[in-house]
């Protein structure tokens, strides 16, 4: 591999460590607020929706963005013949007005390449060779704090949809026939995470998937110890650990030695390079790329980001409250959840996660899973999210699983997800033919017409919608690749427009209504009130 791409590898390994520590710190952060002050279920907030590639790959391939290598065109053409190191070295610095951004990882680079010196982004070998990577480096940041500028503005839409109840004011449209296909659709819609992931590397993948099931259903009766039922609370816990040194062996012992670049990618434990390139200590802190910038372009893509993500959560939140064994959350601790998710998406803007936050599905799954549904032992869990993104060495090692781990698991725990959204018929008439074509139309489209956009995000890299507003490209193919949207898009009209008066019974509503307002049942104050007393200064409306 030539000098310049070493070089280029090791500044982007950096920064991706900085991301992820970003990404467990502001995750914690947020799954501690919704636990304490938002809908009060038992939920992760962190992870990011991949509604947010869309807008993300638009910013990255903005025209503004991609005209930063004039530092680039300069340099390449300098003559490292007739310049002394030092003439070189002052020329560089001239051009591109070191950045104190770089300087952290001056001496790792040194260090790595064993010569020369670095000077923003530029390394100088020992024969005077210019490597230049500031160009692309100096994209990087700009684009960074542009990614941060739209998350901060888009997060205004989850504020203030939330916190003006408007969104609580909308699910009065929803019913258990609108919300089973659209729950259904929220681990539905995720099945391209799954078993196609774990095919990248199936020694590795079908193992964790069979030990699972194994020891959550077949032996989960067996209680090595007396009382604690230990494969059916630990299964993921169990699991994980054996698989993942069952990978670093073939690894080590150069089982993928002479593979594809994708099995290496997928299979390989040392691939990434994170635990060598993180910090043992590194505390998160706001605009750690520098100040954000503003466009009203990319806010308005990511604003489409932060409508799917709201709708997403929205479905993983009724699921969650079936598997904590709460009622379905009324309208005001919905829109109380929302409005603290868009403070998360604020959060993410500043500490500069590149993604926004929304509810974890998988998170949600593992809840059905394990059977715990305390909301403590997520809080617990979120403050070991801020522990090691901190310690950004024992981060590292647990980012470094290989993904077709976690894609087994996504098998189990998005078919559980899917599961709950089914099991909202049962407050239904499934005998009538309107709750059949609804049922049907919702499912139907709501894979149908994602997939149909994302081919052509495939193959053209743009989506379908193509026209010379990049923004509004952006913000269509958003709403129209994600399952859930397009489930509730199709679900709410047809529910609330097909013979609505008279099927009230058929549409699950004389159970579903007393659950719409927080006085409605007794059980509702016993799961959403917010602690400390809080509700004598923000009492449910």
């Amino acid at each position: 591999m030539p000098w310049e791409e070493v070089m280029y590898a090791e500044f982007l390994l950096g920064d991706k460590a900085r991301v992820i520590q970003a990404l467990l710190f502001v995750a914690g952060i947020n799954t501690l607020l919704q636990t304490l002050f938002g809908t009060r279920l038992p939920t992760v907030v962190g992870g990011g929706s991949s509604a947010y590639i869309y807008p993300i790959a638009y910013i990255i391939t903005d025209s503004s963005l991609q005209q930063i290598s004039d530092s680039h065109e300069l340099l390449s053409k300098l003559s490292t013949t007739s310049l002394s190191c030092k003439q070189a070295t002052q020329v560089v610095a001239s051009a591109l007005q070191c950045c104190s951004w770089t300087s952290q990882r001056t001496s790792t680079l040194q260090a790595r390449m064993g010569a020369g010196t670095v000077e923003c982004g530029v390394m100088l070998g020992s024969n005077c060779k210019i490597w230049d990577l500031s160009p692309t480096l100096e994209r990087f940041i700009q684009t960074m704090r542009a990614i941060q500028g739209a998350l901060i503005v888009a997060s205004s839409i989850q504020i203030i949809l939330g916190y003006s109840q408007v969104w609580g004011l909308f699910s009065r449209f929803f019913s258990p026939l609108g919300m089973a296909p659209v729950v259904g659709l929220v681990g539905l819609g995720l099945f391209q995470r799954g078993f196609p992931v774990l095919g990248d590397c199936v020694e590795i993948g079908i193992p964790m998937l069979l030990l699972v099931i194994g020891l959550s259903q077949y032996l989960k009766h067996v209680r090595p110890f007396r009382d604690i039922p230990i494969f059916e609370r630990f299964p993921v816990l169990i699991c994980v650990p054996f698989v993942w040194i069952y990978a670093v062996i073939l690894t080590a012992g150069g089982a993928y030695r002479h593979k594809s670049d994708i099995t290496q990618h997928s299979c390989r434990t040392d691939r990434a390079n994170l635990i060598s390139t993180a910090p043992w200590f590194m505390f998160p802190y706001p605009f750690q790329w520098g100040p954000p910038t503003f466009s009203a372009g990319h806010s308005f893509a990511m604003m489409s980001a932060v409508i799917v993500s709201m709708v997403e959560s929205t479905g993983a939140y009724m699921a969650a409250s079936r598997l904590a064994i709460a009622t379905p959350p009324p309208a005001y601790v919905l829109s109380r959840g929302i409005g603290w998710q868009g403070i998360g998406v604020l959060l993410d803007g500043l500490y500069g996660t590149v993604i926004g936050s929304t509810v974890s599905v998988e998170n949600v799954g593992l809840l059905g899973l394990t059977r715990v549904g305390s909301r403590r032992v997520v809080q617990i869990s979120a403050g070991f999210m801020i522990f090691f993104s901190i310690l950004g060495k024992f981060g590292a090692v647990f980012a470094s699983i290989p993904f077709p781990i976690f894609a087994a698991l996504y098998c189990i725990l998005f078919g559980l997800v899917a599961s709950i959204g089914i099991s909202f018929l049962q407050f239904t008439n499934m005998n009538s033919m309107r709750n059949l074509i609804i049922i049907g139309l919702t499912l139907f489209l709501g894979i149908s017409v994602p997939q149909f956009f994302n081919q052509y995000w495939t193959l053209s890299r743009h989506g379908l919608v193509h026209t010379n507003a990049g923004w509004f490209n952006a913000f269509l193919n958003t709403l129209f690749s994600s399952p859930p949207t397009v489930g509730l898009i199709v679900a709410v009209l047809l529910d609330n427009t097909l013979e609505v008066e008279r099927s009230k019974k058929d549409r699950g509503m004389p159970w579903w209504v007393k659950f719409r307002t927080f006085k409605g049942d007794n059980r509702n104050e016993e799961f959403y009130t917010l602690p400390f007393n809080l509700n004598r200064f923000f009492p449910p409306t």
